[in-house]
This record gives C-alpha cells, structure tokens and sequence, in this order.
C-alpha cells in the first residue's frame, strides 16, 4: 500500500520552520502529515511565532488556524481539570506529580505550545493508590476497563491503575505509581523522584518532575512504549525539553548521573541520538560519551535505528511503516514483561470475549 510521495516534510518543516515562506508550495502534503502526527497545532505554533502564518495560502491557513483555537480550547480545558483533580485529591494530603501534556501546561513549558492532549496523567505514591481511586470514584470518575482481566492486568503488572473517566466532563485521568513497571525489571527509585520533584506555586498541591527527571521520563515513555503512534511527535516533546533545561550547564552534568541512577540510561541515550539526527540538538561532549555507555549492542543498534526511522515517520498507510510499527509494538511488551507472561498476555487479548473468562 503506498503512502506519502514525500514522508521527510514534516521533518524538514520543524527543523527549519523558515523555509516555509510565500515560496513554499508542498501544502496540501505538510498539513496532511502533520495531522497524522498530531503536530498540527505545533506547526501552526511556529508559524505564528516566526510572523509566516501570514504567507501561507488561504486553504492551509484555515488548517491551521482551526488547529490554534483547538489547542488554545484544549490547554484551557486541561487546566480546569488539573484544578479540578487538586480539588478532589486535596483533602488527601499527599503529594501529587503531573506528567507528560499536563504537566508542560502547567509548569509553561515549550512543549505545551500548540500540543493536543488526551488525558490527563499524575503520579502518586503506591501507597495512595487505593485512596486516591476511591476519592476520585467519589468524584464523579469511573474505570474504562471493567473487564476482570484488565483490571488484573493493570494492578498486577502496570506502573497505573486503569484509566478513568469522569462520568460528565467524559475526560481521563491516568493515574501512576512509579514510571516503569517493575515487572520490566527496570526499578525506578520513585522516591527519589517525589524527593525532587518541583511544587507548582499556581496549583498549590501539585507539582512537576525535576528537569532531569522530566526528560528521562519523556525519553523513557517514548523509547519503552510499545505504541509509536505519535512518536515523532513525543520526539518534538523530549527536542523542545532538552533545548529549555538546556540552557542551564547544571542540567547536563546532572542528567547522565541521575540517568544511571533511576536505571535509565539506555532511554537517554536513545532520546540524544534521535534528537541530534532529527532536529541537530547537540549534547556538550562528556555527556555524550557518559551516555554512549548506555549504547546496546551493534546489531540491536543497526535494528533500532532501521525500526524507529521508519516507525517514527507520518505516513502509517505505507507497508513499511505499519510493519515497523507492528515491531516495535512487540518490543515494547517485551520490554515490560518477561516471555511466558507476554505471550500469555497476547493471547488473552486476541482471542477473549467480552465474559470474564479469561483470567489466568
């Protein structure tokens, strides 16, 4: 099945947004792929901030300025239900870490900018956990898997309880323990992250990652994920982290250590290399080396880097991309459970019926 003619646009358009003046012609393509990617509002972003929204046709540009006001309603939106979860977790008194989409609106990070959300997600200590989904069932949210064997499956050997909806606003919430299933045999030191967490002065209650923690779980959700549906555009996300925490020389001698610490260093060091390839974000050089450490062997690396070029790309109609997709789907479980369970776990969920007679 073919797909896009030209799958390197968007690429090329978010490296250097100013070759998109009154001279570009290739829209119908841009739009199309960054639609797919759900890089449409990012696009417009940058347009807008480079004063070029202006030059583009009159076709495209109602594209994307549909795609601004849908960003615009949606960030409002996220911020009424961040407000609304502190609400409802307050009388708890613990403290609460928002992550990912929620997290750069809250904290006025770049990647907040034009980006389109889908849920909500926050990380509570485990301990919380059977007190924070009774308060937020008392709270109008209910599960989006009733069926027993997800409910075991989420609790047993996720890093989150099932995702759950409010009955009214219809929005998620992912609520999380940890950032990588211990199950993976990856042991994150949560604490260590609740430790250095930074609070949030607008939403008192709440607070975000540390710099460093905020790009290694951005990596780590990227590179350990099983779906890379909008991967390019969570490599937009970890591209626009590195470039603001950047900026300051302490982020850099901190994150190699802190990476090797939370058992994260092989996450990293996919997040530098693809960022340096995609975007030509340059880690200083003892970072780089520190890293490199972490490099898997060279016929994993050789396989990685064919898989995820082509997974990363917008076109998903074509052959290969599906296939490379479908790739890294199984990496992704594989790296969150051990064989005998994954293949159990695969089974149940092609072949179950709704009854819950599935359950080991």
């Amino acid at each position: 099945m073919s797909g896009d003619p030209a799958p390197g646009i968007l690429f090329e358009a978010l490296r250097d947004i100013d070759r998109l003046g009154a001279a570009y012609r290739d829209w119908e393509s841009l739009i199309r792929q960054a639609r797919a990617a759900d890089l449409l509002g990012t696009l417009a972003v940058r347009l807008a901030t480079r004063d070029l929204l202006g030059h583009v046709p009159a076709a495209p540009r109602a594209h994307l300025t549909g795609a601004l006001y849908r960003c615009r309603a949606q960030e409002a939106a996220v911020r009424r239900e961040v407000e609304a979860v502190r609400g409802i977790l307050q009388p708890l008194r613990i403290p609460v870490i928002l992550l990912k989409g929620a997290a750069y609106v809250m904290a006025e990070l770049p990647p907040a900018r034009g980006r389109m959300f889908s849920d909500v997600d926050i990380l509570v200590p485990r301990d919380a956990l059977p007190a924070v989904e009774s308060t937020l069932m008392l709270g109008g949210y209910a599960t989006t898997h009733p069926h027993p064997y997800d409910q075991r499956y989420y609790r047993r050997w996720r890093h989150e309880l099932p995702p759950m909806q409010h009955v009214k606003r219809m929005t998620i919430i992912d609520v999380h323990h940890t950032i990588v299933a211990d199950i993976s045999g990856v042991h994150v030191d949560t604490a260590a992250l609740f430790a250095a967490a930074v609070p949030l002065a607008a939403v008192p209650g709440m607070h975000v990652l540390a710099p460093v923690d905020m790009v290694l779980h951005s990596a780590t959700h990227l590179f350990r994920n099983e779906d890379l549906t909008h991967g390019y555009r969570d490599l937009v996300d970890l591209d626009a982290l590195l470039g603001r925490f950047g900026a300051d020389p302490a982020f850099w001698s901190a994150l190699p250590a802190r990476a090797s610490q939370l058992g994260l260093g092989r996450p990293l060091y996919y997040a530098l290399h693809w960022t340096s390839r995609m975007f030509g974000t340059v880690a200083p050089a003892p970072v780089t080396a520190a890293v490199a450490a972490h490099a898997p062997p060279a016929g994993r690396r050789w396989l990685m880097e064919k898989l995820v070029e082509r997974a990363l790309r917008p076109d998903a109609r074509h052959a290969a991309t599906l296939w490379a997709r479908r790739a890294m789907y199984v990496r992704g479980h594989w790296l969150k459970m051990p064989m005998p369970l994954l293949a159990w776990h695969l089974t149940v969920k092609a072949f179950r019926r709704d009854e819950p007679s599935a359950l080991p």
